[in-house]
């Protein structure tokens, strides 16, 4: 029998964790949350390798140190995301600011200002300018040392280089948790990889070689498990590991985008199951709306049960 539905009332030892185990029984998105939310559980429980997929807007905002915590809380195995989101999270690492403005802000204004805006959010073109002289710096520090390199070798060797415990690819290095980056060229870090290699033609940034890396980091025996939030280029790389050996046995979308366009980031994890990324028998949900809400209220909840297990030390 189904279970039936329940009204959610607050309470004065109402948290964000209870919050999401009365939203199970609420209705439409709320109970995807809810089991998104004991899918992700039964990921750490089941001891599964988790990968974590995100694109970089999220990065901007302040999901970045939340995406370094559950690094460093060992939750993470794998992460996958695009070159804006290493390029922000050194820009923050580097003591740079983001700053609030309005989806309907003047763009011309903005522009004018040195102002590029991100949705509701915006970074100066100083910060850019920062993260040039950093990149620089560090990069040549780097090639002394390697000149042929993974990206997720690279990465870790700039994660080496920060001191930043909210930084991504900080907790990343400490963790040995690798960071594929698949369109690592596309954003500022290109262009600087770009400049490094006009003056060393020796240098390699070896994308190929991420893949293999990729394929071997998984096997056909491991529980696999796949958060991921948003969708495009991060989102397809990590369901493209878990498809290689045997597709993912838990899965939990989190997105905006509509199924009907056809396109990878509004694609369920039922479509997921045609190709074989996702197992037919996985545990599996697709949550719609915005991960800067659902997923901090999910992982709250999760995280709470694990911790009250022993299973998170914080």
């Amino acid at each position: 029998m189904s279970d039936y539905v329940k009204d959610v009332l607050w309470s004065p030892n109402s948290s964000a964790s209870s919050l999401v185990e009365s939203l199970k029984n609420v209705g439409f998105q709320s109970i995807h949350l809810g089991k998104g939310a004991d899918i992700v559980y039964k990921m750490k429980k089941e001891n599964a390798k988790i990968i974590l997929s995100f694109p970089s807007n999220l990065v901007t905002t302040g999901l970045r140190g939340f995406f370094a915590q559950l690094i460093s809380l060992g939750f993470v195995d794998m992460v996958v995301t695009t070159a804006g989101s290493i390029e922000e999270d050194i820009m923050k690492a580097i003591g740079e600011r983001f700053y609030i403005t309005r989806f309907e802000a003047d763009d011309i204004d903005l522009y004018e200002k040195g102002y590029n805006r991100i949705g509701n959010l915006y970074i100066t073109t100083d910060s850019y300018m920062k993260l040039e002289g950093f990149m620089h710096r560090v990069l040549e520090e780097i090639y002394k040392e390697r000149k042929h390199m993974a990206t997720c070798d690279l990465l870790w060797e700039i994660g080496k280089r920060l001191n930043d415990k909210n930084s991504i690819l900080r907790q990343a290095y400490l963790k040995k948790v690798p960071i594929f980056c698949p369109a690592i060229a596309d954003g500022a870090i290109g262009f600087h990889l770009f400049m490094l290699k006009q003056d060393h033609k020796d240098f390699i940034v070896d994308v190929i070689d991420d893949f293999g890396r990729m394929i071997s980091y998984l096997t056909y025996d491991d529980k696999k498990g796949l958060i991921a939030l948003g969708g495009g280029v991060s989102k397809h790389y990590a369901l493209l590991a878990t498809l290689i050996n045997g597709g993912t046995d838990y899965a939990v979308y989190i997105t905006t985008s509509s199924e009907y366009s056809g396109s990878l980031s509004g694609a369920t994890t039922n479509e997921g199951k045609s190709w074989g990324k996702i197992s037919s028998d996985a545990d599996s949900i697709t949550i719609r709306g915005d991960a800067t809400i659902l997923f901090p209220l999910m992982m709250f909840n999760v995280l709470d049960r694990l911790h009250k297990e022993g299973e998170i030390q914080y």
